[in-house]
């Protein structure tokens, strides 16, 4: 930057656009401060344009794919339905085009000033923007979030070996698919998939696919899918040497428990994680702590340089869309010295979209005897559940996870249709310290799902009262 060129000021700039760049932006500017927003591509980031919105667009066109090979249970009379991939692609811009839209005018009507470019720290409280030049504030918050990470042979070329990213831009479903890594990603675009015809070979380094979710739940997700044609490999690893890309598609083997397995497929999707987007921002040399790459943050979110916050993903956290909203909003309230309360990840939810869907918060079971409460158990299995009878949904439960001695929730697992919405009552709960005594008492709508929460807690109250006499 030339001598005498003008710096411009602000109280606030947040760098990246996405879930907690903006959410931060907005919020900060809600509390009066006068904030600019640098992105380098559009708002909205992964989630928008990459992730969430995308996929789930998918996964809906999937679950009506579904339901309409089995209308004749419903006494509906259809031709047998086709997929029209080219108008799900069309619908998919057609949704995040509409949400981009309101994402956009929510930021500027904010009165936040946006900024287009690539920026870099300067020094603490300076940053310097391509084709822009330099802004200046007393704080700034680093929200450039992840991207899909690759693995040693299975480096992405966006044609045979593919992220979830290059996923979403294929113009047809492939006939036949490996998806390295079980987790939430892996299993919702193997159910999908699966629902659209694809061959679907499931490979998993763990011993189940899920491996962060309950056991209880990893298992009935792994039966569901193997009975539509998922083939899971679990314990495996891809022999990087052993990937041999051709013409037709990939060759690779995989070894697990029961020694080598050879596979063949039209693409690979990798999906064992995501790293941080951190290059050129000038990190290192303003001095901010990393650990494995990502951002360092303490409670309030703030890094080791004072003045300058992260939030979402580029924090290695939950990296959920939810939680990075969750965290711009706690770094706005604490820069405007407004009152906030520290995030407790335990309580907060965790959504993935498959089917059946998977939905928990807190402990699983095995967690929870590890740390040495007093564990009971209340399941609702939803084969006996009015409304999945009548929405021909019976597969999956509701899990609760209590203390013997309290009745405090100490982790929710859900299996099963719209448990992913059913979620949002367990963790409204957990957020007011509500134990199942009181969500046994809560008078819950009939016929709906949601009965199966209540039908959970009072299990669990049963089961204290048997093992210690405790009522209330």
């Amino acid at each position: 930057m030339g001598e005498g060129a003008t710096v411009e000021r602000y109280d606030v700039v947040v760098i990246g656009g996405g879930w907690g760049g903006y959410t931060a932006a907005v919020r900060a500017a809600q509390h009066g401060l006068h904030v600019a927003l640098v992105e380098r591509d559009r708002l909205g980031g992964t989630c928008l344009h990459h992730g969430c919105i995308p996929t789930k667009v998918l996964l809906q066109t999937a679950d009506v794919l579904a339901l309409a090979s089995r209308a004749q249970e419903f006494g509906v009379r259809l031709s047998p339905p086709e997929l029209d991939y080219a108008r799900v692609r069309a619908r998919i811009e057609e949704v995040v085009g509409r949400l981009y839209r309101g994402l956009h005018a929510l930021v500027t009507s904010s009165r936040v000033t946006l900024i287009s470019g690539q920026a870099r720290l300067r020094a603490p409280g300076r940053v310097a923007v391509d084709g822009h030049g330099e802004v200046a504030a007393a704080s700034t918050v680093i929200a450039t979030g992840s991207r899909p990470r690759p693995l040693p042979g299975l480096v992405f070329d966006g044609h045979l070996i593919l992220s979830s990213d290059d996923l979403l831009t294929m113009e047809r479903v492939p006939r036949s698919i490996v998806i390295v890594g079980a987790g939430a990603v892996g299993v919702e675009f193997a159910s999908c998939y699966a629902d659209f015809g694809c061959q679907v070979t499931l490979v998993e380094i763990a011993p189940r696919i899920l491996p962060q979710e309950d056991a209880e739940v990893s298992a009935a997700l792994a039966h569901s899918l193997s009975a539509r044609g998922v083939r899971i490999l679990t314990g495996a690893t891809i022999q990087p040497e052993r990937v041999v890309p051709g013409e037709g598609g990939v060759r690779l083997t995989a070894h697990g428990p029961a020694g080598e397995v050879a596979l063949a497929a039209e693409a690979v999707l990798v999906a064992v994680g995501r790293e941080p987007v951190t290059e050129g921002l000038g990190l290192e040399e303003v001095g901010v702590r990393l650990e494995h790459g990502f951002v360092a943050v303490d409670a309030d979110m703030r890094t080791s340089v004072p003045g300058l916050y992260a939030v979402g993903d580029v924090t290695g956290g939950l990296l959920l869309a939810h939680v990075a909203a969750a965290e711009g909003a706690l770094a706005a309230d604490r820069i405007a010295g407004r009152p906030a309360v520290a995030l407790d990840y335990r309580r907060l939810p965790r959504a993935t979209y498959c089917r059946p869907q998977v939905a928990s918060l807190g402990l699983t079971e095995e967690e929870a005897k590890a740390q040495g409460y007093a564990v009971v158990t209340g399941r609702a299995h939803l084969r006996a559940n009015g409304k999945a009878l009548i929405a021909g949904e019976p597969e999956g439960f509701v899990k609760l996870i209590a203390d013997a001695h309290t009745g405090d929730v100490l982790g929710v697992h859900i299996v099963g249709a719209h448990g992913t919405e059913l979620i949002a009552e367990l963790a409204l709960g957990q957020l007011l310290d509500v134990a199942v005594w009181e969500i046994g008492a809560a008078v819950h709508p009939h016929p709906t799902l949601s009965e199966a929460i209540g039908e959970a807690a009072l299990a669990a109250q049963r089961r204290i009262t048997a093992a210690t006499g405790a009522k209330r």
